[in-house]
């Protein structure tokens, strides 16, 4: 596995997740402004493209992110390097958009089979697609959670324990919960218990 960004310092990123990281010996950098890539120049792009050729041709699975807030996505897997894939190699463009995508002939919302067998993913807007996976997985926590906090039908509060202790705010008129504690300020901390009420907020 491998990945690739104009950005030098996506380096480490790229490492930390046990990838390998692409570095061009054409030394296209943009470094931009708040963490964000800067719009490469003419030449950067086709330096760029050119060696991104052979990098990609070696991957049998390619997932681009590349995306510019209202203006066109940068194309970075060309027409020769969807040529010089094997196939059955599938791309996912996440950049996709009507404005265009990362890859040749992406469409966005739609799946594309070239010529020499390789699938093109046109991957618009996927965070619209997680609602629901998202919320499932949340009410799951937190039904498991209700259940780790009850013994025979009622609440049973430790705050020995580990978990219940880093979600227990309040106990027996008192704030348990260490977080929360060190945000109130002093004169709170020093009448803690005096305005409190409830068992487990």
């Amino acid at each position: 596995m491998s990945g690739y960004d104009v950005r030098p310092a996506s380096k480490t990123e790229v490492e930390s997740l046990g990838a390998t990281f692409i570095e061009l010996t054409a030394g296209v950098s943009a470094i931009g402004e708040g963490g964000y890539a800067r719009e490469l120049t003419a030449e950067e792009r086709q330096a760029q493209q050119d060696e991104l050729v052979g990098h990609i041709a070696r991957h049998d699975v390619v997932i681009t992110t590349a995306q510019v807030p209202g203006r066109r996505p940068p194309l970075l897997v060309t027409e020769d390097a969807l040529k010089a894939m094997g196939a059955g190699s599938v791309i996912v463009d996440m950049g996709a958009s009507a404005l265009g995508g990362n890859v040749a002939g992406s469409r966005p919302g739609e799946t594309v089979v070239t010529g020499n067998g390789i699938t093109i993913i046109g991957a618009d807007n996927l965070p619209a697609s997680m609602p629901t996976a998202a919320s499932n997985a949340y009410s799951r926590n937190i039904s498991t959670l209700l259940d780790y906090m009850t013994s025979d039908g009622a609440l049973a509060i430790d705050t020995s324990d580990e978990i219940q202790a880093g979600v227990v705010i309040t106990h027996g008129g008192r704030i348990v919960n260490e977080a929360v504690t060190r945000l109130l300020p002093a004169e709170v901390n020093r009448e803690e218990g005096s305005d409190v009420d409830g068992t487990a907020d």
